[in-house]
Order: structure tokens, then sequence, then C-alpha cells
């Protein structure tokens, strides 16, 4: 995985990265599939944004609380935040064009 990719490990370390910025979460677990295909593309995303917005990964199995905190019920689920604030929400893999736009026009 992508140095670019922050892996969160705490309800503490969730809360202290979305609370300000542009932060996408994407929660999955090790054994889903397509969580492993959405991967791939949120690594470009990073890529692509750089230090311009978080992209971070919750692992449902390990944080199952942060994952019905926010309505989780199929992976892999995009969260995008602002500044503490629920933005929007994808389920599914999502192409990198998609989660791309919705950054940048968060950043602005």
């Amino acid at each position: 995985m992508s140095d670019l990719i922050k892996v969160i490990s705490s309800e503490a370390e969730f809360e202290s990265v979305i609370r300000s910025g542009v932060v996408l979460i994407d929660f999955f677990a090790t054994w889903c599939g397509p969580c492993r295909q959405q991967l791939l593309i949120l690594e470009k995303v990073a890529e692509a944004i750089g230090s311009n917005a978080t992209i971070a990964k919750v692992d449902t199995d390990s944080l199952q609380s942060l994952a019905l905190k926010f309505g989780v019920e199929r992976i892999p689920t995009l969260i995008l935040f602002k500044d503490g604030n629920l933005v929007t929400q994808f389920t599914g893999v999502q192409q990198a064009a998609t989660l791309q736009d919705v950054i940048t026009k968060n950043i602005a």
C-alpha cells in the first residue's frame, strides 16, 4: 500500500484525521476482493491529489463501531469529510475520476 494512504487504527485517530481539511475514508476489509480493487484506484488518486487532501482506510473488522456509526453495510464504502463534517458517501468500487472530482470540488 502507498505511503500516501493512512491506515487508521483507532476511533481517536479517526476523529483526529477527519477534524480538519478534506479527508476521504475507505471502509474496507482485508478479505474483500472489490476492496483490493478500490485500493489500487485510491493509490492513483492519492498520487494525483498529493497533500491537498488525506486518503485513509478503516478496516471494518477491526473498527466495527465506526462502521456502525456511519451506517456502513456494504464494502467498500467511501466517505468524504470536510473539516469533520460528512460531505458525501459512495458504496461500491468508485473510479479515480469520480473520487478526484469530488475531492477537488471540496478543496476549493
